[in-house]
């Protein structure tokens, strides 16, 4: 009798545990079929093939199950050909933005653009505006050259043979190159290419006046230069919007070079000078110098006189000078 209770009582106890766990199993499903039924329901309608178990795994790794069904829901009703949806949960999990990835995809169908899921994805993941990249590819955008928000000025100064300077605005249109938008210089090359060719092509010129005449001359040989090479845009055109004639540089340079000959020859003309009275004050030195040797010559004199008559020459010469002179007188 106690061995048959105690079996009941463990079968009791069995179907109890079986109950509870066939309700929290019930729970668990009724939780789970409330939060993603629309979901994946919304998905067997469009075809998207994401199951309910993806949905489920999705939310165990951190990934939005909204996010990714709308992406894959969107892609196929789009055309777009087959996405893993793996892919579009790893783009998900790298930081990418996958509503605009797709966004850009069908745009660059719709325009015949050749752009696939894994040059999107770089892009994006790049920091690059994919979507505005496509947009800009099929409908370019203007950009002023100079920018005055970005550099402060407004106008590219360039200065002709003749020496007139000449201030132009120019507008830039371009479109993105996709094939290069990764690793391709940025726009802000584009205006510095742009403004370096435009003021080399005025310096080119040999009248300012030229210029004036025909504008396109500036356009044409900046667009001969192939300024877009390696750039993430594709130069359709360089338009100038304004010509305005500045100063005459070259007068002013050929003014400040012969105010400068003229200080260079007035220090040059003072050196001279200084030069001069230099020489004036040596000659007076010199002149000053040989009086003194004059003097010292004439304050020796009396002195080999006195030493003359010391030693007897003097006086004999003199005795002879009178000796001769009372022999001629006799004659006489």
């Amino acid at each position: 009798m106690i061995p048959a209770a105690l079996g009941r009582e463990v079968m009791y106890a069995l179907a109890i545990v079986g109950i509870v766990l066939l309700a929290l199993f019930g729970l668990v499903f009724l939780v789970l079929f409330a939060r993603y039924f629309k979901l994946w329901l919304r998905g067997f309608v469009t075809r998207a093939g994401i199951g309910p178990h993806s949905l489920v795994f999705m939310s165990l790794r951190k990934v939005n199950p909204n996010v990714i069904v709308e992406g894959k829901i969107t892609a196929v009703q789009a055309g777009l050909p087959n996405i893993p949806t793996g892919a579009i949960e790893a783009h998900y999990l790298a930081g990418g933005n996958v509503r605009n990835v797709i966004r850009a995809m069908i745009a660059a169908q719709r325009a015949k653009i050749d752009l696939d899921w894994q040059t999107a994805t770089a892009i994006d993941l790049a920091g690059r505006n994919v979507l505005e990249a496509v947009q800009t590819s099929v409908d370019p955008k203007v950009i002023d050259c100079p920018d005055p928000r970005r550099h402060g000025r407004n106008t590219l100064d360039g200065i002709a043979k003749d020496g007139i300077q000449l201030k132009t605005r120019a507008r830039v249109t371009v479109r993105t190159n996709i094939k290069q938008l990764i690793g391709g210089a940025t726009e802000e090359t584009v205006i510095a290419r742009v403004g370096e060719g435009i003021v080399s092509a005025i310096g080119s010129c040999e009248s300012h006046k030229m210029v004036l005449a025909n504008p396109a001359l500036i356009t044409q040989a900046v667009l001969k230069k192939g300024l877009d090479s390696q750039t993430a845009y594709e130069i359709v055109s360089i338009d100038i919007a304004d010509i305005d004639v500045g100063d005459n540089v070259g007068a002013r340079l050929q003014a400040d070079q012969a105010e400068a000959d003229v200080r260079i020859a007035r220090a040059k003309a003072e050196e001279r000078r200084a030069m001069a009275v230099a020489l004036e004050q040596e000659m007076k030195a010199s002149t000053q110098e040989s009086r003194a040797h004059v003097v010292l010559a004439e304050a020796e004199i009396p002195r080999a006189i006195s030493e003359a008559y010391r030693q007897g020459h003097l006086r004999a010469d003199v005795e002879r000078r009178g000796g001769g002179n009372g022999v001629a007188a006799g004659r006489g």
